[in-house]
């Protein structure tokens, strides 16, 4: 299956609801939030009481992705305010696989992202607990980047490793992903699209419409 995940970190916060039921209506399945503490990135972004505001706006899928220091601190907060899914860095902890077993103990599905630098090895021992791994495609913190090239090898070697093992994990791909650049990560074999200033500010329903006809190109 392929998704779109507009990020709301993009999106106008004087019109959230209006946009999210845009993106929504043009055929998302995921919300993507970015959770930022200012410590294990540079910006500050949201937190719980935000997800909770919009939880009853939509039936999309709340993607969390927490940017955070010891996410294993705020697991139960964020699944109660109304994640269905929540990611971590594993670069971030300091225990992964106790992380990824409180997600799950948590009602909600699980994944680990990586920075653009962090070897696909130190997933060797977790693939089984994870429902989804996150390759960052620019270094987190900042939205409007540039995708680097770099991380397609990465997005492609991944593949082929969870095809090799048998897993039907899904490949989400954050960071620089546009109408010119989402076919090149697809091709390499992710299934999510976070995207985010490529769908918020302007023609939010034209500009989600357009990504999701290209994904749709892809479930034929």
């Amino acid at each position: 299956m392929y998704i779109l995940a507009p990020s709301i970190l993009s999106a106008d916060f004087r019109h959230l609801e209006e946009d999210i039921r845009t993106v929504e209506a043009a055929g998302a399945r995921y919300l993507h939030i970015d959770v930022m503490d200012g410590m294990f990135v540079p910006s500050i972004s949201f937190g719980q009481p935000v997800i909770e505001s919009i939880r009853p706006c939509t039936k999309l899928f709340f993607d969390v992705h927490l940017m955070v220091q010891n996410p294993g601190r705020y697991i139960s907060d964020f699944a109660r305010a109304g994640a269905d899914g929540i990611t971590v860095h594993a670069e971030a902890c300091t225990h992964l696989d106790r992380v990824l077993a409180q997600i799950h103990e948590a009602g909600v599905r699980s994944g680990v992202a990586l920075n653009p630098a962090t070897p696909l090895s130190v997933l060797d021992y977790v693939y089984d607990k994870a429902d989804m791994i996150l390759l960052m495609t620019v270094n987190p913190g900042f939205g409007g980047q540039q995708l680097i090239p770099a991380t397609l090898g990465k997005i492609r070697e991944l593949r082929e490793i969870l095809n090799r093992k048998g897993l039907r994990t899904d490949i989400e791909v954050d960071g620089g992903i546009k109408e010119h650049t989402i076919r090149s990560v697809l091709d390499a074999g992710a299934n999510v699209c976070v995207a985010g200033s490529a769908v918020f500010g302007g023609d939010v329903a034209g500009k989600a419409g357009q990504l999701q006809a290209i994904l749709q190109e892809y479930e034929a």
